[in-house]
């Protein structure tokens, strides 16, 4: 996986070391990071692979390849990150509850994991919370009326940011978040593919594991039970044993079938 730093991020990087902020810019690094590996982690639990992850101005962004991927998936993808900013919430102040001490090391941990999951749940694009508005909507609307419907939503919501620093809070970070959700707006989406299973090859010297699965289990099932440390044969049973298959059998199958497919047609 690639790892890139955008210029404007190691300029504020820089600017915050000279300015005594430094400390408080890694946090919000290292948690917007924490919050992009549980896209990463949930990506990889679905059967599909994250091929970058940029350090950017606003935060951190994880590319992934994600074609073909079902609403309820994408679901579960886009709240993995703010799930694991909630996490995060909810140990701090657990850390607090018992050891009050330590909230004077810890408060700025506490604050960016609220900021990022707050900022994160926003319904607009490309957001967490755009992306699972985006899923509950494909449910009634076609996907280039969802596409519409959400980016006209972020427009106005960059709008809103901006009243709110004319009128109520002059923070020229309510500015630039504006300007991002507004450039957001009118991005053209990214095309996606399907992770190649198939260039992944089996190394000597691996540990077997045997999975057993029923007649009916599906790609994604058996994508659950890989582990990069061994090599896995499924054995499908159903009145008695059907069939075995070997991890990379399998993964050549997928080369022309969806992970949503049975594997037993």
């Amino acid at each position: 996986m690639k790892f890139t730093l955008h210029p404007l991020f190691i300029a504020i990087g820089l600017l915050s070391a000279i300015f005594g902020g430094l400390t408080v810019f890694i946090i919000y690094a290292l948690t917007a990071l924490l919050h992009e590996c549980g896209h990463i982690f949930c990506a990889a639990r679905l059967g599909y692979r994250c091929e970058k992850v940029s350090l950017m101005p606003y935060g951190a962004a994880a590319v992934c390849d994600t074609e073909g991927i079902s609403a309820a998936d994408e679901l579960k993808l886009a709240l993995s990150g703010p799930l694991v900013n909630a996490f995060l919430l909810v140990a701090v102040a657990g850390l607090w509850w018992f050891f009050p001490q330590t909230y004077a090391y810890t408060d700025a941990v506490f604050s960016a994991n609220a900021v990022m999951f707050c900022i994160n749940l926003l319904p607009a694009h490309p957001l967490d919370g755009g992306r699972a508005l985006k899923c509950l909507l494909r449910k009634f609307f076609r996907p280039k009326t969802v596409s519409v419907l959400t980016r006209c939503l972020s427009a106005a919501l960059a709008a809103a940011f901006v009243l709110i620093f004319f009128l109520a809070y002059k923070n020229f970070s309510l500015l630039i978040f504006a300007v991002f959700l507004l450039c957001s707006a009118f991005e053209k989406d990214v095309p996606l593919s399907r992770i190649n299973f198939a260039a992944k090859k089996p190394k000597r010297g691996k540990e077997i594991k045997h999975v057993m699965l029923n007649a009916n289990s599906t790609f994604k099932d058996a994508l659950r039970h890989t582990d990069s440390s061994k090599y896995v044969i499924f054995q499908f049973y159903g009145d008695g044993l059907l069939d075995e298959i070997y991890e990379d059998e399998l993964y050549e199958m997928l080369q022309t079938r969806t992970i949503y497919d049975k594997i037993l047609e």
